[in-house]
């Protein structure tokens, strides 16, 4: 099968979030990749102090990279706690260990008022985590 250029570019993604939930010491498959619009889900083990009773998680998107989130009790979108300051893609190492952070009860960053410069390399940055065999994801009309 062929892969078009949105294709290479959510590979890549997959491959990249997996790479940070391995660093995270996350098994099986604990995170969701998004084309339209394009981002990633990330299922945490553990809980941040301020809310003992939510499931915690990360976000990624294109514009703003990572942040800390906690789901709610209704089912309604994730509230972000705080922001991964600094690239949108950052090592995977780094990720983790700002989320260990946050999970231990280090504040984290505060959130973005403003996304970030659109990142013109995203697909060749996100291209080295592309993970062979995985299924391409259907297309959206």
């Amino acid at each position: 099968m062929e892969f078009d250029f949105g294709d290479a570019l959510v590979r890549g993604l997959q491959g990249y979030v997996r790479a940070v939930s391995e660093q995270l010491g996350l098994s099986g498959e604990c995170f969701y990749v998004q084309s339209v619009p394009l981002g990633a889900y990330l299922a945490l083990d553990g809980r941040f102090s301020g809310f003992p009773d939510r499931d915690a998680a990360l976000l990624w998107d294109a514009e703003r990279g990572w942040a800390a989130a906690v789901e709610t009790h209704s089912g309604e979108d994730l509230i972000v706690q705080a922001w991964l300051p600094g690239d949108v893609v950052p090592p995977p190492h780094r990720v983790a260990h700002w989320t260990r952070g946050l999970l231990d009860g280090t504040p984290g960053q505060p959130r973005l008022t403003q996304p970030r410069q659109p990142q013109d390399d995203l697909p060749a940055r996100l291209a080295p985590y592309a993970v062979a065999g995985l299924v391409p994801l259907p297309q959206v009309a």
